[in-house]
């Protein structure tokens, strides 16, 4: 399963998708510009569980649950 991860040497800390530096700040921005999952798979070579793990992520965040890696 595809997790969430925070390492301050990649990306300054932020939360981005495991074995990638694609954060999910980025994600959240394709969605919300538009792109369809298929159009994020094929530009940035994502698979929908990454992109899946990423609206969890923000999901458990939104709900108050303590996050330090989401799987």
């Amino acid at each position: 399963m595809t997790k969430i991860v925070i390492d301050e040497k990649t990306r300054h800390g932020k939360p981005v998708i495991e074995g990638t530096r694609i954060t999910v700040d980025e994600v959240l921005g394709m969605l919300e510009a538009g792109m369809t999952y298929e159009e994020i798979e094929r530009e940035y070579g994502l698979k929908r569980e990454q992109i899946l793990a990423v609206i969890r992520y923000v999901g458990s965040l939104v709900h108050g649950d303590e996050v330090s890696a989401y799987a």
